[in-house]
């Protein structure tokens, strides 16, 4: 292959395998890329519905979220490039900022039961969760997680 030849990116890759494997290279490339972006798109919608499933217990809720992947994936297969790279940018964004909201929210919690964690290192002690000592915990804590035996 001849510097300056103008490929980049996926063309350039398959090109490069066509060259050191033969004519198939370009073609594996081509699969390999199809099933990476398949199960990629299976993984992330199965996550985001059973997080809406568990958030909104709602199946229009659901089906608004099905909808709108659907769309989501008509519109990324016929636009430009540099616009699906800027929406997945303005998603990990935001993505980002709902994980850094989260994490403020529960700092009070985190830092209660490190405080517990540490008194019970001080005290020689092998650190283990009570959860009556966090009655905001024990509300929301499943009856059978952390039971004592």
């Amino acid at each position: 292959m001849e510097p300056g030849s103008g490929l980049t990116g996926i063309a350039l890759t398959q090109k490069a395998l066509e060259v050191e494997v033969g004519s198939w290279g370009s073609g594996f490339i081509a699969i390999a890329i199809l099933l990476f972006a398949f199960t990629s798109l299976i993984a992330n919608y199965s996550y985001g519905e059973s997080n809406i499933e568990y958030i909104f217990k709602s199946k229009i809720a659901i089906n608004l979220y099905r909808a709108a992947v659907l769309v989501i994936i008509i519109v990324g297969a016929v636009v430009d490039l540099p616009t699906v790279w800027s929406f997945a940018d303005l998603s990990m964004g935001m993505m980002a900022l709902i994980n850094l909201v989260a994490i403020l929210l529960l700092s009070n919690i985190v830092f209660a039961l490190l405080k517990d964690y540490e008194e019970q290192r001080k005290l020689g002690k092998t650190p283990t969760f009570d959860r009556t000592k966090f009655p905001m915990l024990d509300k929301q804590i499943d009856a059978d997680v952390w039971n004592k035996k």
